[in-house]
């Protein structure tokens, strides 16, 4: 499921294949990843329009343009690619824009869980008007009161959209184990220096994965084990716990992440 890094990869791959370029054509090949615009109006809108810098806030891409703004999020299997015109689509291209002979932006999709949006500025303010804070730019004493006040466990606090935007399954138990977190903790029984240490950990895994564009499955991490049978921690060598916290497919380490 595509979380913010790469939403962030996606931000960059849209800023090098389209930023600046003239919307030549909007060709729409599956409607139903549209939400509040029909096809018609989509190229009526966007056709001629210029890519301006784009922007990500959470797990949504704001494709801004010198006229409206096309909001796109991914969904569980949704996914941004660069290509030349005359490449075979994919069967999954839901949408593509044409930017010049020799590139073509796709929104490709399989599962079709979320889409595009298109919206004036006002409009892109009421889209998000219920997320939280980008994970990357939430202070720490925003984090701190957040967190404080709930008495529900800490990973389900994590992956909420509304209070804090950006972080999914994945980036949840990687960041929990690096700050020897469990996911069923409650939040408000954590102390300061857990909090301290969760906040810290959070933006360390977050600028690491950023630069990955994905969170990556690497040997010193807790992600680059966690689908292996029969998986042990790479800090400590135990065998890997999974199980379900408030519903979400959960890993975790039972000696580094006491309960």
């Amino acid at each position: 499921m595509p979380e913010l890094p790469d939403v962030e990869a996606f931000r960059s791959c849209l800023a090098s294949c389209a930023q600046g370029r003239t919307i030549e054509r909007v060709e729409v090949y599956d409607a139903g990843v549209l939400h509040g615009v029909s096809a018609r109006r989509l190229r009526r809108e966007l056709e001629g329009r210029s890519f301006a810098e784009p922007e990500r806030r959470g797990k949504w891409l704001l494709a801004r343009t010198d006229g409206p703004t096309v909001l796109l999020h991914f969904g569980m299997t949704g996914l941004l690619v660069c290509c030349r015109p005359a490449e075979e689509l994919h069967t999954h291209d839901r949408v593509a824009f044409t930017v010049g002979h020799d590139r073509q932006l796709r929104f490709r999709d399989q599962r079709k869980l979320k889409g595009l949006w298109l919206a004036e500025e006002s409009g892109v303010a009421r889209i998000l008007s219920g997320q939280g804070p980008d994970a990357t730019e939430i202070a720490r004493g925003d984090f701190d009161k957040l967190l404080s006040g709930r008495r529900g466990s800490v990973k389900p606090l994590l992956i909420d959209q509304s209070l804090l935007a950006g972080l999914g399954n994945l980036l949840a138990d990687e960041i929990l184990w690096r700050a020897r977190l469990n996911p069923a903790h409650r939040a408000d029984t954590l102390t300061e220096e857990q909090r301290g240490r969760l906040y810290s950990d959070m933006r360390r895994t977050l600028r690491s994965a950023a630069r990955a564009g994905r969170v990556p499955p690497r040997d010193s991490w807790l992600t680059g084990h966690r689908d292996r049978t029969g998986a042990s921690c790479p800090r400590c060598g135990e065998s890997l716990r999974r199980g379900r916290v408030a519903g979400r497919g959960t890993v975790w380490c039972p000696r580094c992440q006491p309960d």
